[in-house]
């Protein structure tokens, strides 16, 4: 009765929407630990507090979802490598110490989750273009730097937020402009989307898809719907397609693992369990 059992979350605001709560849950249960992982509802003003109380509460960490994750980097005592370069932390660390380190798995996930769901892709088959230029780009750009991909064909609504992130990722990067980003599809080796058109509730993306050539490998960072408009057209047109719940899932792995103390599979019965 004595025994201290780990405590871990997610924090964000509003955080009804998480799909971290049923996945972390499922290997709560899968893996027979003795653990609790709860959704937490913290108003910006709020944050602060709460991040300085998690080590006396006995969490040993936690997941940050929007609109944290820029903030929290201010609000820790150390900050990895890959959280610096996206600028963004999404997993928190409680040490021994007490004290608190904030990491970035996203672009972890999102890697992982092409070499689980199209192992044949080969980073340097052609440039990667990418739609969008917000904090989830920031986490692709870097992993696709980091994996091998030689260019990074980088196209957003307003330009200058594109332009900014070429700034800070350096010339491998190249900015498209939006309404000629069709254009350059058909070189591409890969093709991502990062924003949040196409979700359910937000508009359609409007690229136009005759450029896209069978084989060149399709992915969107959204999940619900989990086959998006932008993947059915991919699909029709003889490309490979990986939807992004795999990101979710597997951006996940390092954080379990490092509370818990277990590394878990991300397979089609967590699916199933996130999916509901």
């Amino acid at each position: 009765m004595t025994e201290n059992v780990p405590l871990a979350g997610v924090i964000g605001h509003p955080i009804h929407q998480s799909k971290s709560p049923q996945m972390h849950g499922h290997w709560l249960r899968r893996y027979g630990i003795r653990g609790h992982y709860v959704p937490m509802d913290v108003k910006p003003a709020d944050l602060a507090e709460v991040i300085r109380a998690l080590p006396r509460m006995g969490f040993v960490g936690a997941n940050v979802t929007l609109p944290h994750k820029i903030n929290v980097l201010d609000l820790v005592d150390s900050v990895t490598d890959r959280a610096t370069i996206i600028g963004a932390a999404n997993t928190l660390i409680v040490r021994r110490d007490g004290t608190i380190m904030a990491d970035n798995t996203d672009g972890y996930g999102f890697i992982e989750n092409l070499r689980q769901n199209a192992p044949g892709w080969d980073p340097k088959a052609g440039p990667a273009v990418v739609f969008g230029a917000g904090g989830a780009c920031r986490a692709v750009i870097s992993s696709l730097l980091e994996t091998g991909v030689e260019k990074v064909l980088l196209s957003n609504r307003t330009r200058i937020k594109a332009e900014q992130l070429q700034h800070e990722f350096g010339m491998r990067v190249q900015v498209v402009d939006w309404v000629q980003v069709g254009n350059v599809l058909e070189d591409a080796g890969l093709v991502v989307n990062t924003t949040s058109l196409g979700m359910v509730g937000q508009p359609e993306l409007r690229v136009p898809l005759d450029g896209l050539r069978p084989g060149t490998l399709v992915t969107d960072l959204v999940y619900s719907p989990l086959r998006t408009p932008l993947l059915e057209v991919a699909a029709e047109r003889g490309c490979p397609t990986v939807d992004g719940l795999g990101m979710l899932l597997h951006q996940g792995v390092p954080g379990f693992e490092r509370w818990f103390g277990r590394r878990p599979e991300v397979d089609d019965e967590l699916r199933q369990a996130v999916l509901g």
